[in-house]
């Protein structure tokens, strides 16, 4: 074993990068949550997002293009999933188990003659002056825009919940859609655009993966990552920040397995590979103990 492989410094921006795409789907599925919403299809958005995003790359050469067709993809697929739970009231975790298959086919489907392709290079950013501070330079201000972007929208859900009126009318749909719907809020046309903004943050995420942390395309490359972002979001018990944290929690369990591994540890390497999801279950046995919202799941029907 040859622990000194192992750069500390490199370890914590990597991490940064391997939460990145799991931030911006628990985000997007946090909203969801809290309007009343529960959508197990975060995994077949993703997918999704990530084909979707990657043949627009490929095509025109942005990996802008193709972030937006990702959002595009991943909300598209949303509001599948918001047709038939809110209007023909289906069963919400039996919609959205479907929604992560249909998106696993479709992605396959869309992704054939793609494979092994590389995509166009996403550029990092060096922010001036700070980047170059020791230690600190290189683990906060050296990365692409997407892991800014991610930080940033968690802020931003964090001050949408708390301080809008918006967000406050979102919460007061997912906690008692039926008290909600008697003020007179349109309690479908919110939980719609909730669920198209959970579609579109996890297509982002899904892109995140086929486009910077492993930038070609392959069948199933999420590899759980959907799951693990509604896993993130009840161990954060519905809040921004501490989803954050559990974000960075899981990435660095990922990115220390890896390095464990180029370091020769004497572990098979199946125990490592499988060590964030054990590290996702326990934190969630440990830490889940916030109370969900109150019309979580519940189908709502105006005329009842």
């Amino acid at each position: 074993m040859d622990f000194s492989s192992i750069n500390p410094i490199l370890l914590l921006a990597s991490l940064m990068v391997a939460a990145t795409p799991i931030i911006l789907a628990a985000a997007g599925e946090l909203i969801v949550e809290r309007a009343g919403v529960l959508n197990l299809g975060v995994e077949g958005m993703m997918i999704t997002g990530a084909i979707t995003g990657f043949i627009a790359t490929v095509t025109t050469g942005s990996p802008w293009i193709g972030f937006v067709a990702a959002a595009a993809g991943g909300a598209g697929l949303s509001l599948l999933f918001a047709f038939l739970t809110q209007f023909l009231l289906s069963n919400q975790v039996a919609t959205g188990l479907a929604l992560t298959l249909f998106g696993l086919g479709l992605s396959a489907l869309l992704g054939q003659g793609y494979n092994g392709i590389k995509a166009p290079e996403f550029p990092r950013i060096d922010i001036p002056v700070i980047s170059d501070i020791p230690v600190l330079g290189p683990i906060l201000f050296s990365h692409d825009p997407m892991v800014y972007v991610g930080i940033g929208l968690i802020a931003g859900t964090w001050y949408f919940l708390k301080y809008s009126r918006a967000g406050l009318i979102l919460r007061a749909v997912g906690e008692n859609h039926e008290a909600a719907h008697a003020l007179g809020y349109h309690v479908i046309r919110i939980r719609i655009m909730a669920i198209a903004f959970g579609g579109a943050c996890a297509g982002l995420g899904g892109a995140y993966i086929s486009l910077v942390r492993v930038p070609q395309w392959t069948d199933g490359m999420t590899a759980g990552a959907g799951w693990i972002a509604l896993a993130i979001v009840v161990f954060a018990s519905w809040r921004p920040w501490r989803l954050l944290i559990g974000a960075y929690l899981f990435g660095g369990v990922t990115v220390l397995q890896l390095n464990l591994q180029a370091a020769g540890i004497a572990i098979p390497v199946e125990y490592l590979a499988m060590s964030p999801y054990i590290a996702t279950i326990l934190v969630l046995v440990l830490m889940s103990a916030g109370r969900a919202p109150g019309s979580l799941g519940k189908i709502f029907h105006a005329s009842r």
